[in-house]
């Protein structure tokens, strides 16, 4: 089935939209004759997707790129940052969030130690460990269910996602984990 999606193109958003504006070109083997200023599209291939893309602004804050996609959302709606990867079952998710009934529900995850921990005993290394086990608190892994109620929480562009609205949720205990 053809899969949606609404993306928030910022400061770097021209970028984004050129990727989407030649989807085709990008998945495909080409031949482009110089001399004739001719191009050859061979094995087509292109996802069922549909795209949209919403210019929020350069300086609008992660609430308000949210708040700026109302008029495209028109149910409950999945919701990450462009720097995330990771191997969540989405539709894992999705149930759970619609069990619990809650407006957002966010995944956690105990991240890693960054870098490699070193003990020191006068001038020398006594124990080396490559990214160590983290402090174990969780955190916010980036993805999140929300309910189209949530557009209510967020002001305007200035608002930042992480504070009053997901604050607020947590509060009202209707910020869900998974």
């Amino acid at each position: 089935g053809i899969t949606e999606f609404i993306i928030c193109c910022g400061h770097m958003g021209y970028v984004i939209k050129e990727y989407f504006a030649n989807y085709f070109l990008h998945m495909s083997d080409i031949t482009i004759d110089m001399s004739t200023n001719q191009m050859e599209v061979h094995h087509k291939n292109a996802e069922p997707w549909k795209v949209t893309l919403v210019d929020t602004g350069d300086i609008t804050q992660t609430g308000g790129r949210i708040k700026r996609i109302k008029e495209h959302i028109n149910g409950t709606f999945c919701l990450t940052y462009g720097d995330g990867l990771c191997d969540i079952d989405i539709n894992q998710l999705i149930r759970f969030h619609k069990i619990q009934g809650t407006e957002v529900t966010v995944t956690a995850i105990q991240p890693a130690g960054r870098y490699g921990a070193i003990e020191i005993a006068e001038s020398r290394v006594i124990t080396f460990i490559e990214k160590p086990r983290g402090d174990g608190n969780w955190i916010s892994g980036g993805y999140f269910v929300c309910e189209p109620d949530i557009f209510e929480r967020i002001e305007g562009d200035h608002t930042i996602w992480e504070q009053e609205p997901l604050e607020g949720l947590a509060g009202e205990n209707q910020l869900a984990v998974f």
